[in-house]
């Protein structure tokens, strides 16, 4: 016999209208809500960095760039995620809180949720037609891995660190990695 109570499962309809005045965010797994924990100065600082220079490559075309606060909505999953930066260049995409045709997702992997980011969010991330790249950017330290959609839709991932270039072919945009660490302090190595 077992004591847990059954989860009363949520509607998508129900978590769209509590996420729209809710002071906590939620990300949506399949009827199941679960809250979000704050993001450090770091966090914050990297995933505004990249804004800053997809928002100055995009400047003028179809393509716009959303922070934290918009979600992306899975539909085969029936999920949806607060990524820390996502690339939506579908006009049709016009949604007001959320996006479900990004051209590229960005983490910015927290100690809480580096799992999830790197095992949930990239199996998830990869169900999206649209998906040219999901970006993972390590906040402690200059690190990144990129991870390609090719032509035949094919996956295939790109380690980063100190000295690489940061190429997002999705988005056109090239960029020295470390510049999306500029006024980040990092750990120091010994």
């Amino acid at each position: 016999m077992s004591l847990r109570k059954p989860h009363l499962k949520v509607s998508i309809e129900e978590y769209l209208e509590s996420e729209k005045d809710g002071k906590v965010r939620h990300e949506y797994v399949d009827g199941e809500v679960y809250a979000m924990s704050g993001a450090s100065k770091r966090h914050n600082r990297v995933a505004t960095n990249l804004t800053i220079q997809l928002s100055a490559q995009l400047r003028g075309g179809p393509c716009e760039v959303f922070i934290s606060d918009v979600k992306v909505f899975i539909e085969a999953l029936n999920c949806f995620y607060y990524p820390d930066v996502v690339v939506a260049c579908d006009p049709e995409d016009n949604d007001d809180y959320f996006v479900n045709r990004p051209v590229l997702v960005v983490e910015v992997e927290s100690p809480s949720t580096s799992l999830i980011d790197r095992r949930e969010k990239l199996m998830a991330y990869r169900k999206l037609e649209s998906l040219r790249e999901y970006l993972r950017l390590s906040q402690g330290e200059i690190s990144a891995v990129v991870f390609h959609r090719d032509d035949k839709g094919e996956w295939w991932s790109e380690q980063l660190g100190p000295g690489d270039e940061l190429r997002l072919e999705s988005v056109g945009l090239n960029i020295p990695l470390s510049s999306l660490y500029e006024g980040v302090q990092l750990a120091e190595t010994s």
